[in-house]
């Protein structure tokens, strides 16, 4: 690095002498309520829709920030000289505008039109009075630097102010939303549900749907970020297993915008009900998350619970099934392990085909004598019963039930 780039440049406001300092400084200052005043009506006429805010006196806060901003600009002029440092905009104003602005959900782009129009105008005038004042060409220059770098300074305080009061809706809205979800996963609804519900979407600006599907998801990490799963999808993601609930699942384009938005997770969606019954809903995804977490059901993936009912029906009721089967299957209870489980195979496998021996066969790999031999087995070991249609039904239960959990070989049937 050379000598001559670490020299800071001399400011061309050193070479004005310090009385026309002054006398820039005080005209400016004088003229700065009527300057103010005229940009305020420039800026009425070109932008009418903007509202005006009175503060207590009853005065509009733009014309007072305007007000300001003149004098704080030119009041550098006289107590600091640019290279020493550029004016910076008067805190607090400013912010508010841009917070203004992002409260009432509107867009910076008409707030920065209207800074920029504000400069030039103040701009214009300071030129003039340059002018009658005999100061410099250098000085001026730099001057009209100084009112650019001090309209970012404008620029930024509002975006700081826009961007606070987007993170306060944001949290706002976050909280309602969270207050909806628990509503409508609350179980038993006080007074009337769907008043209720109504009430509170409408604070989030949530469409009620005609149905809903509740998941629960599985992080893929601990500091995994929320998936992209769109607006109308409530999500919390403050629960250990976050939720989400899905309006209208099955809606065109919903089911392919899940699945890209929660690519990389796994989870269950529960089955579509009316909002006032989301509770059970969710019940059934959580119960299908348990089945994942044993192996039971295919994890690494976000399921819905309609495409796994045989599993959720026959898994859940563990202990029921298992009493169910102790006694469907006492026949069985004097044969070898081996030799039993080959019977169940085939005794599911002709209780769900409903055919002969050929179809049974075809069914297990193997020679329809071997499945004659077996079904001859069966009828020895139960009877008349094996003719009961209720029997025959609870046999198919357990038997399939044991298949899930992977007690039993064989194909499943075709869905």
């Amino acid at each position: 690095m050379t000598a001559s780039t670490t020299v800071t440049a001399r400011s061309a406001w050193h070479d004005v002498p310090r009385s026309q300092v002054h006398r820039f400084a005080e005209t400016a200052m004088a003229e700065a309520p009527g300057l103010a005043e005229e940009i305020m009506s420039e800026i009425q006429r070109e932008y009418p829709e903007l509202p005006v805010v009175l503060d207590d006196s009853g005065e509009p806060m733009a014309l007072i920030g305007i007000r300001r901003a003149i004098e704080v600009f030119v009041q550098h002029l006289v107590h600091a000289d640019y290279s020493a440092g550029r004016p910076t905009a008067p805190p607090g104003l400013f912010h508010d505008f841009g917070r203004g602005e992002g409260l009432h959900g509107r867009s910076l782009d008409s707030l920065q039109a209207i800074y920029r129009l504000g400069v030039r105008m103040a701009w214009r005038r300071l030129a003039e009075i340059g002018q009658r004042i005999d100061i410099p060409p250098p000085a001026m220059y730099e001057l009209a630097e100084a009112g650019y770098a001090y309209l970012d300074g404008l620029v930024d305080q509002s975006v700081r102010g826009y961007a606070e009061a987007a993170a306060r809706q944001a949290g706002e809205r976050l909280r309602s939303q969270r207050r909806l979800m628990e509503l409508l996963l609350t179980e038993h609804h006080r007074g009337d549900p769907a008043e209720a519900l109504a009430e509170r979407a409408a604070r989030v600006g949530w469409p009620l749907p005609g149905k809903v599907a509740v998941g629960v998801l599985r992080r893929p990490a601990r500091e995994a970020v929320a998936p992209a799963v769109g607006q109308e999808v409530l999500l919390d993601m403050e629960y250990e297993q976050p939720r989400m609930i899905v309006p209208e699942p099955d809606a065109a384009g919903r089911p392919e915008l899940l699945h890209r938005a929660l690519t990389g997770w796994s989870g269950a969606i529960g089955p579509p009900v009316p909002p006032a019954d989301a509770a059970k809903s969710l019940r059934w995804a959580e119960a299908a998350l348990r089945l994942m977490e044993r192996g039971l059901l295919p994890a690494g993936e976000v399921l819905h619970c309609t495409q796994h009912t045989e599993a959720l029906v026959l898994l859940q009721p563990e202990e029921l099934i298992d009493d169910l089967a102790l006694k469907c299957l006492a026949p069985l209870a004097h044969c070898t392990p081996t030799n039993g489980r080959r019977l169940a195979e085939t005794l599911l496998a002709w209780l769900e085909t409903r055919g002969g021996a050929p179809e049974v066969a075809a069914r297990l790999g193997v020679h329809p004598q071997t499945v004659r031999y077996r079904l001859r087995q069966i009828r020895e070991l139960w009877g008349d019963e094996i003719d009961d249609p209720d029997r025959r039904f609870e046999l198919e239960l357990v038997l399939r039930a044991q298949r899930l959990r992977g007690e039993l070989g064989g194909p499943r049937p075709r869905r």
